[in-house]
């Protein structure tokens, strides 16, 4: 069966030479935005096309204001910091993730907490949200007079709650949003890996009081390395540009900085990347859809499980993924493929397994256990 598979995936990518996981495309006006950028000299953090970067993925995703950041790990620790983390908080994310959403809350000096995920979407359980949150939470008054919810053991705050949507798969969002609407707990939604995706026909990373993108150079669409913040709430947009651009205050010629700030500038030129990309992101999603339907026929026929969007949602089938008997099998399928030509990887170790979360709070993570043993991501780079 591994045979056939490699077979199906170099017959999909009409190649006989090595499969990436996913690659970048440039076919559209990269090389002219780039051309025009370096003509203009305007190559760091100030340029026509960071502002225009911004307007559009605002424009596109449906979202009051967008500010760029150096990548999608910056912008979530600056949404947290917006959003008021602080050292010894406690802020609740899921355990299947890729590390940075828990290096994000690191930063902040804050502590994770691990809530299991619903298999069919790989994101954050609502119902496991709900029964931890009745089951250990509290509602008091904080330092600054405000009802907020307080870990009933830890006597810590519940400062945030980051849900990410798992290879560009939405989770259940909008329940996730009114579990923490009626906490009064900050939700900053990781939409590092869906672009382009919706949930009940709104786009995700809009669901939250702030959202996050990600370009890296194995995104939907790229800009060699990036990051995006969504707003709905202007004030706090420009917080968060003024706060990314070193907390400057604007005057003609004077240096004059009134907080610590953060220099989480997108320089110009890879805006300009990111301005040519995303004109192709409708050609990017219908060809990836297009895949992943591929990959869905073949894989029935096989017998195996391919991850699909899940119900009312439209996903941007960022990574493909299929999921296999047990681990035995997924490490077999992992060996085969990658010793001939063809990319695969695993699921992401689970954050409470790795060292330096290894005592974080948890509870019963059986679903994401169960997905660590058998998901597989398998190449999902976009044919045109």
């Amino acid at each position: 069966m591994n045979n056939e598979i490699v077979s199906f995936i170099r017959e999909t990518y009409k190649t006989n030479g090595k499969i990436y996981l996913h690659e970048p495309l440039f076919v559209g006006n990269e090389k002219k935005y780039l051309e025009d950028c370096i003509d203009s000299t305007f190559v760091s953090s100030v340029g026509k096309y960071v502002d225009l970067f911004e307007e559009n993925i605002a424009k596109y995703t449906e979202s009051q204001k967008a500010v760029v950041c150096v990548n999608g790990t910056n912008a979530l620790h600056m949404a947290l910091l917006l959003k008021g983390v602080m050292p010894n908080d406690e802020v609740i994310t899921q355990p299947l993730t890729f590390i940075a959403t828990v290096n994000a809350i690191c930063y902040c000096g804050a502590n994770p907490v691990f809530i299991d995920i619903d298999r069919d979407n790989l994101g954050l359980s609502p119902d496991k949200l709900k029964e931890w949150i009745t089951e250990n939470v509290e509602l008091k008054k904080d330092g600054n007079n405000e009802i907020r919810s307080f870990n009933k053991k830890t006597k810590r705050k519940i400062s945030a709650c980051v849900p990410m949507h798992t290879f560009g798969h939405p989770c259940r969002i909008d329940e996730i949003a009114e579990i923490c609407k009626n906490y009064n707990i900050p939700l900053v939604e990781d939409a590092a890996e869906s672009l382009g995706s919706k949930y009940k026909n709104k786009y995700t990373g809009t669901f939250g009081e702030i959202g996050i993108l990600s370009f890296n150079g194995n995104k939907i669409i790229t800009t060699g390395g990036g990051g995006m913040l969504l707003f709905n709430d202007l004030e706090l947009a420009n917080k968060a540009k003024y706060l990314t651009t070193q907390a400057k205050v604007p005057h003609p010629w004077e240096f004059v900085h009134d907080e610590i700030g953060f220099n989480y500038r997108m320089p110009n030129i890879n805006a300009a990347l990111g301005v040519a990309q995303l004109e192709q992101i409708e050609r990017f999603l219908e060809a990836k859809r297009n895949l992943a339907s591929n990959y869905l026929n073949f894989f029935n026929q096989q017998g195996i499980h391919f991850v699909k969007e899940p119900k009312n949602a439209k996903s941007n089938y960022w990574l493909n993924a299929i999921l296999l008997n047990n681990r035995a099998e997924r490490d077999e399928f992992l060996e085969f493929t990658n010793g001939n030509g063809v990319m695969t990887r695993p699921v992401w170790e689970l954050m409470n397994k790795l060292p330096m979360f290894k005592n974080s709070l948890s509870e019963n993570l059986s679903n994401a256990e169960w997905i660590s043993d058998r998901l597989v991501n398998i190449p999902s780079s976009v044919i045109l």
